[in-house]
């Protein structure tokens, strides 16, 4: 299906959109194996300005790490490929996908790792956000354990246990899914990090409960605490969201995402209470260079 996006870098070369294709040998799609990233383009007064896109990167390089593997492509090709893909689609606001998988081959074994890179103006979380804030619902389904799959790697697979987590509390009426850990402690979001407030306190869980490392959320708690937010890295079980005053999610698509209530509960302060807007108001200002707070995170096309 056509869409706004014209090229695709596919392994080295801008393809046209319905030439960008894989087999159906393809060993990614059989068992998962790949490794994502997802970082935004912001239109500021220099044109458009990839978001940390070094970082967003080397995480990605971490990812293929975790699992053994190498990637396809130097760090510094990928970042000329992903300045190309924005500026041969005549993008600005945009949302990015670099996408290593496993090819075709005779084993999975001996497949070679691809790489493909995807613009689009709208990225798969992006969509109106709701005045009294997203309906959240505690997942009945845990994320998965450290032991069992490494939470650090961003790779396709393991995001099965989000969608599963996400699909029921869509079914249900709610709009985002949160997840515990085997422990009952607070994981993440089904793809957002979370953070709460209560008694002026920024909280946010550490990353050994589960939650992927989240450049949004190092991004925010780096502006909040230079703002002069308490920010506060510990661990946190249901009470605690159920007792915040304020709680929103972050990611690289969403930006920051209030949350009006959690399993029926409302958040005390509302949504988006007056530290999240704050918070939204910090990170809006940062991605666009509006406040020219850390312009070293934008890496312009």
């Amino acid at each position: 299906m056509q869409t706004e996006q014209k090229f695709i870098w596919l392994d080295g070369d801008l393809v046209a959109w319905d030439d960008a294709t894989v087999h159906i040998t393809t060993h990614a799609l059989h068992y998962g194996i790949g490794f994502f990233e997802g970082i935004r383009a912001h239109g500021t007064k220099q044109g458009p300005a990839l978001f940390r896109l070094g970082d967003h990167l080397r995480r990605l390089r971490n990812s293929a790490a975790v699992y053994g593997m190498e990637l396809p492509f130097a760090l510094d090709e990928l970042a000329r490929a992903c300045r190309a893909v924005v500026s041969a689609n005549g993008l600005t606001d945009c949302y990015l996908r670099p996408l290593v998988f496993l090819g075709e081959g005779p084993n999975p074994l001996a497949a070679p790792l691809r790489c493909a890179i995807t613009a689009s103006a709208n990225g798969p979380l992006v969509g109106a956000a709701k005045a009294i804030g997203a309906r959240a619902q505690i997942s009945s389904f845990q994320r998965f354990g450290a032991n069992a799959l490494p939470p650090a790697a961003k790779a396709s697979g393991q995001y099965l246990n989000s969608v599963i987590g996400q699909s029921a509390a869509l079914r249900a009426g709610y709009d985002d899914a949160l997840f515990l850990n085997e422990n009952g402690l607070v994981a993440d979001g089904w793809a957002h990090n979370i953070f709460t407030v209560y008694d002026g306190v920024l909280s946010v869980p550490p990353q050994w409960t589960g939650g992927l490392p989240g450049i949004t959320r190092d991004s925010v708690m780096t502006l909040a605490a230079e703002d002069g937010i308490t920010v506060a890295e510990r661990p946190l079980v249901r009470s605690d969201l159920y007792l915040a005053e304020e709680v929103f999610l972050t990611g690289t698509a969403a930006g920051v995402k209030p949350v009006g209530s959690i399993d029926g509960r409302p958040m005390t302060a509302g949504a988006p209470g007056p530290v999240t807007a704050r918070i939204a108001r910090l990170y809006a200002d940062a991605v666009t260079g509006e406040s020219g707070a850390h312009p070293d995170w934008l890496d312009y096309v």
